[in-house]
């Protein structure tokens, strides 16, 4: 019975954590402008850093010549991105782990593109693009304004625009093929 107790006291104690990060994964934060927690900011963020890195490195293989411009820059900015957030972490001493591996639903999307080919794997690549720049840039404007921890606060706010600027880019790359 102590055990059963202390589980279902456990189970109260984390659960306010494990439905911040669930809301955070669902999009309801998001969709109510709720700026994520400093883990959750931190994950996402290194797990899209990832996602664009190796989506990209797919791209310069498979893509057509519009879409492997695209890719160098994506690899280039987001590399650049990944270890300023490494560095912020580690120098800061901000308490999370950074991941080393995309999502699982990542992972999916990076398994699709690598199956693709022609213009079938630009137009995924693209859309692919477009939303995860979409789910950035909703992430980084929502931790930029409230989030908790006013380092990574600060580069929220510094990296916002750039990825901003990729989600036009990526908008542009769509339209251009559209035509």
């Amino acid at each position: 019975m102590k055990t059963l107790t202390f589980a279902v006291a456990c189970l109260l104690f984390c659960a306010p954590a494990l439905a911040e990060s669930a809301s955070e994964k669902m999009g309801v934060n998001s969709a109510l402008g709720v700026s994520p927690s400093t883990s959750d900011f931190v994950t996402e963020a290194a797990t899209g850093e990832l996602f664009e890195i190796r989506s990209s490195e797919l791209a310069l293989k498979q893509g057509d010549a519009a879409t492997k411009n695209f890719a160098t820059r994506m690899i280039t900015d987001h590399q650049e991105t990944s270890s300023e957030l490494k560095t912020l972490v580690q120098t800061k001493k901000i308490d999370v782990a950074i991941p080393d591996a995309p999502t699982s639903s990542q992972q999916s999307m990076l398994d699709k593109l690598s199956r693709l080919n022609g213009a079938d794997f630009d137009k995924q690549y693209r859309q692919d693009q477009t939303s995860a720049h979409k789910g950035a840039v909703s992430a980084f404007q929502r931790y930029a304004k409230s989030g908790d921890n006013p380092d990574l606060k600060q580069w929220a706010e510094k990296t916002a625009p750039v990825l901003e600027h990729h989600l036009q880019m990526a908008r542009e790359l769509d339209r251009q093929a559209s035509k």
